[in-house]
């Protein structure tokens, strides 16, 4: 056996016993097609079914496989025990001061006809209103740190019947997850979340987060008056400068002098919150309401941490060409996205959680083949990797061998 095929197997195994982690409740068929999803989608770097089934490389008809797949797929929701699953694993993850990104993006679908429930999306790429789905997602990221930590991501339509509101599915998964974590991390939303309901909402469930606002929301100042936001920013004097470092396309760097300042005792519905506002970002001045006791360059540099985060949806969409799905039932869009999230966590996660593992991924990022140095964002080049491996190789539901729980793991695998 020469060193590819030993790197594939090895690759094919933690695959396996990733899947077999997140399928111990799950009957023999469903952990089968989970397990032959995540490995197809690594191996094509795709999730069109027909292209799943062709890198399984079964011994039948290619259309008796994709007939299978798409009966899984749509048989039964999977979202919340594969979302359950995740956050359970990665709980302990989170510290106090860890950012978690709650992101609403989309997938559109402008030609799209008979797939179900396709509803009203604002389509990011474009910008402009487009037929398709809303994705909501959460992600965690140290603000210091490279890590990646997919929590959550669930395919929703209003068009769905008995659904919850954009407002209540929000609320219900910062619920979930604070729930998980004991109320640890930072949560940081963009524009949209600046409601008086969520506001509300954050407040009894005691979380900390940082806001985006608007400049035409009202905020309750110090004589009970309701005054614009954006005329209460105009009297706070941004004395304070800092320097932030900004990275384009992971190989340059710009470095931006910003100017910030900060105003407390502010209120929305007896919700006392301050609010920061940065000069220099844009031609518009960057607005953030939060009740995080850290000063105004912390808030900052929280609210930038969340565009780390944001990079995952990107490359979810560009690497696995996730709005190429091309399922027509709700179901089974709803699982493509549940396990295009499991293939996240597990090269963003799973692969560090050991030293041998990490030896793997060296490996993995050696097979990658990239020249000059690593994007910032390196999960390109880990999927990049792991697709040139998989290449050629077919599936199998092989006995895994016991991993070895006496092995010492260090501090700088974890």
């Amino acid at each position: 056996m020469n060193n590819d095929s030993i790197i594939s197997e090895k690759v094919k195994i933690e695959i396996e016993r990733f899947s077999q982690l997140l399928t111990q409740e799950f009957t023999k068929p469903k952990k089968k097609f989970i397990s032959q999803m995540l490995f197809g989608i690594q191996a094509c770097r795709d999730v069109k079914l027909s292209n799943i089934a062709r890198s399984l490389d079964e011994d039948i008809k290619l259309i008796k496989t994709e007939n299978r797949l798409s009966r899984n797929a749509q048989k039964e929701d999977l979202t919340k025990q594969l979302n359950e699953i995740i956050i359970r694993q990665c709980s302990n993850k989170i510290l106090p001061d860890t950012v978690l990104a709650l992101d609403l993006s989309d997938i559109a679908k402008p030609f799209a006809k008979k797939m179900d429930y396709l509803a009203h999306v604002w389509n990011g790429s474009e910008g402009k209103p487009d037929k398709g789905y809303w994705i909501l997602a959460v992600t965690a990221a140290d603000v210091n740190g490279e890590a990646i930590v997919p929590l959550y991501s669930e395919l929703y339509s209003y068009e769905a019947n008995s659904l919850p509101t954009e407002n209540q599915r929000i609320i219900k998964v910062v619920e979930k997850i604070s729930e998980s974590t004991d109320k640890r991390g930072i949560w940081a939303l963009d524009r949209g979340a600046d409601r008086k309901i969520l506001v509300e909402e954050f407040d009894k469930l005691k979380i900390k987060f940082v806001i985006r606002i608007s400049g035409r929301k009202n905020l309750t100042n110090l004589s009970n008056e309701q005054e614009k936001v954006r005329n209460i920013a105009r009297g706070i004097h941004c004395t304070e400068a800092y320097k932030i470092t900004i990275d384009k396309e992971g190989y340059k760097e710009d470095i931006i002098e910003v100017k910030l300042g900060k105003r407390t005792n502010l209120k929305i519905k007896g919700v006392e919150l301050s609010l920061v506002v940065i000069k220099g970002l844009g031609p518009d001045s960057l607005l953030l309401l939060t009740n995080v006791d850290k000063e105004p360059k912390e808030i900052l540099e929280i609210y930038l941490t969340r565009w780390k985060c944001e990079e995952s949806f990107r490359f979810l969409k560009q690497e696995y060409h996730l709005e190429d799905v091309r399922v027509r039932r709700y179901n089974a869009l709803r699982n493509t996205v549940a396990l295009v999230h499991a293939v996240f966590y597990f090269i963003s996660v799973y692969l560090g959680r050991s030293l041998k593992i990490n030896i793997l991924l060296k490996k993995i990022l050696e097979k990658a083949k990239r020249f000059f140095q690593l994007p910032v964002f390196k999960h390109y080049a880990i999927a990049d990797g792991i697709y040139r491996i998989l290449f050629g190789v077919k599936w199998a539901q092989e006995k895994i061998p016991k991993e070895n729980s006496n092995q010492r793991v260090f501090k700088f695998a974890m």
